[in-house]
Order: C-alpha cells, then sequence, then structure tokens
C-alpha cells in the first residue's frame, strides 16, 4: 500500500545501515547508491556490500566513489553467496538492509535476519522477491500505481538523489569540447548512460544522421555492450568517449541533452542537465515524462526518429541560453532525510510485528 510523508520532527539514536548492490561499473543506480551512503554515513553506521568482480571492463566501480567512512565488504559472486551475505549482515547487526537491483533484493529475501529490509525500485518490480521487503522506496510517482493492492509493506515515493555540480570554468568548459571534437561555435550535443539497448542511443544517432545539421557534433558519454554495434552507426562528427569519470563536468560543455532512452523508469542523467543549465529533449518514457511536466525541456516519442531529428533541428535553430532550473526537491540532503525516516518508521513497524 501507499503511505503519505513520513514526519522526521523527533529522530531517535545511530542506525546501523547495509546497503547492498551486486552489479558492475559506475552508473546511475550505482552513483545514486554512493551518494544514499555518503549522507548517511555522517549520522549512521553505514556498510556497503558488493560483489567482488564490482568492476567494469574499463575499471569503473562504486568503489571508487565512496565516503571513506563507508565500511566495505565483498562477497563471491556466484558460489555461496547467500550464505556468505547472511553471516556479514548478521556480524554488521545491522538494524536496516536495503537493497538495489534485482539480484540484491532476491538474495536479501532468502536471508534470515531481524533487520527490516529496504528496496529502491530503480526499474521496476521485476521479480516477486521485491514483494517480501518491508518497504519499496519508488524513485518515480508512476511506479506507485504499479504496486499490488496486496502488498503488506510500505511503498513510500523518495525521488532519487542529486548532489548539485560545480560551475566548471570557461577555459575547462573550452578544453572539455575541444576534446569532444567541437570546434568554437559548433553545437554540441551530448548524451550520457550505459550504451545498452533500453537507452535508445541507436534511436539518436540515426537522428542525428537524419537532422544533418551543418555545424553540429554529437558525443556520448559510457560504456557497455552496444558500443560495437553503436560504433558502425556513428558517423565522422560523432564521438564515442566511454566511461568518464568525471562525466558531470562534461553537462555545462554541452549545447543539448538528449536522453533517448526507450525504458527510463526516472531520468537521472536529465536531473543533471538541468542542474548544469543544458536544454533537455527527452523521448517520453515514464521517468522523462514526469520530470518534464515540471522542469523545461521537450518530449518526443519513443523510438521515433523523424521526431526526434526534428527536435534536434529546433534545437540547433534556437541555440537557447543557459538558464538555472530550481531542482532543490531532488537534492541529497532533502532525500536522505525521507529515506532515514523510511528506515525508523518500517524497523518499528517490523518490531511490533515480532513483540519486541
Amino acid at each position: 500500500m501507499t503511505t503519505p510523508a513520513i514526519s522526521t520532527d523527533s529522530p531517535p539514536a545511530r542506525l546501523r545501515i547495509a546497503h547492498l548492490i551486486l552489479s558492475q561499473g559506475f552508473a546511475g543506480s550505482e552513483r545514486s547508491t554512493a551518494e544514499s551512503c555518503a549522507a548517511q554515513c555522517a549520522a549512521h553506521d553505514v556498510l556497503l556490500v558488493v560483489r567482488r568482480s564490482h568492476r567494469s571492463r574499463s575499471g569503473a566501480s562504486i568503489c571508487d566513489h565512496l565516503d571513506p567512512r563507508v565500511a566495505l565488504t565483498e562477497v563471491p559472486d556466484r558460489w555461496f553467496t547467500r550464505r556468505r551475505l547472511e553471516r556479514v549482515l548478521r556480524a554488521w547487526r545491522a538494524d536496516v538492509v536495503h537493497a538495489h537491483l534485482r539480484r540484491a533484493t532476491r538474495l536479501l529475501a532468502r536471508c534470515r535476519l531481524d533487520a527490516a529490509r529496504v528496496s529502491t525500485l530503480h526499474l521496476g518490480i521485476n521479480g516477486p522477491q521485491f514483494l517480501e521487503m518491508d518497504a519499496l522506496v519508488c524513485i518515480s510517482p508512476w511506479q506507485l500505481a504499479t504496486i499490488p493492492k496486496d502488498y503488506r509493506g510500505r511503498a513510500q515515493l523518495i525521488r532519487n538523489s542529486l548532489v548539485p555540480h560545480a560551475r566548471q570554468s570557461a577555459e575547462r568548459i573550452a578544453a572539455l569540447r575541444a576534446g569532444m571534437g567541437a570546434a568554437p561555435g559548433e553545437f554540441l550535443i551530448g548524451g550520457v548512460g550505459r550504451l545498452a539497448h533500453s537507452k535508445g542511443w541507436d534511436v539518436l544517432l540515426r537522428a542525428f544522421a537524419q537532422a544533418a545539421l551543418p555545424d553540429a557534433r554529437l558525443a556520448l558519454i559510457g560504456e557497455g555492450r552496444e558500443r560495437g554495434r553503436l560504433q558502425k552507426l556513428a558517423g565522422p562528427r560523432v564521438r564515442l568517449l566511454g566511461f568518464r569519470p568525471d562525466a558531470k563536468d562534461y553537462y555545462q560543455a554541452f549545447d543539448l541533452f538528449v536522453c533517448p532512452s526507450r525504458r527510463e523508469p526516472m531520468g537521472r542523467v536529465i536531473l543533471e542537465a538541468l542542474d548544469a543549465g543544458v536544454p533537455v529533449v527527452a523521448a517520453d518514457a515514464a521517468g522523462p515524462k514526469e520530470i518534464l511536466a515540471e522542469y523545461p525541456g521537450e518530449l518526443v516519442p519513443v523510438g521515433d526518429v523523424p521526431a526526434l531529428a526534428a527536435a534536434l533541428r529546433r534545437a540547433w535553430q534556437a541555440r537557447a541560453e543557459r538558464r538555472a532550473v530550481d531542482v532543490s526537491a531532488h537534492h541529497l540532503e532533502q532525500v536522505s532525510e525521507e529515506m532515514i525516516a523510511l528506515y525508523r518508521e518500517v524497523r518499528a513497524r517490523r518490531g511490533e510485528l515480532r513483540g519486541t
């Protein structure tokens, strides 16, 4: 069932919080998890559990982005993972265990623990194990409607976090643009995200070619299995830059940011682009559609190459100036307060059900 916002008037004692994410690399879900750990470790004891092969092929990992106050433990990739995880969490004496993504949630559902169990719907309810959690965190309003009516836990909307990014100097922006192949005065279109089919980069590459903008460049930041296929679609005015640990710097170098995702539960990259003041065009998947109902930007139908090409032409002709957008509702401090309040409520409710 859904619940109203939780009061945070009287915060009690320090919590022992364990986060669990068993993915590789460093994309949106990993960044969100790292930010949650960083926000919580100032007032609480925080552990992050990852798989041993947490690095992607390029070497990217969530572990490189952790606050040093966060404890870190690895568990086996495949063999005896649940058994090891259960031992780790019991030894940590966690009050709350927060799982991220499907495999972590599935393993947490099988662990015998007294801790409250929470999972974030970074994607959606893509397995029955999510309904065994004490609470589900929805990062977009549309997800609330997908929660079964007979779910006995808490379903709470807590928006994905955003850490405002430092303004880059003119020299830094010029260097970034040059590194992406953009000469002074050229119109630079950018995208950030995993090179996966769901992200719709093939649609953007086809739309960019169809738009035929005479003084424009396209740069994509990210890595993934689709790189080889996308490289074949990329013309001479396109750069696939791979993973960049300083990806958030690049937004301020773009003249237009595009999110062409076929599926996007929330659209964190759109918030990062808005924070940078760059104009946004996005496919109208569920998350971007909700974000751009509240903030400025243009939506086009998912997978529609001609519509996206037309939107690129309009943006190229308009050459809109950057403008500050207030996205403070997503700032990490606010999101963290809401998350801690949820932890306390579900922990207290679990204790009541156990008669403690």
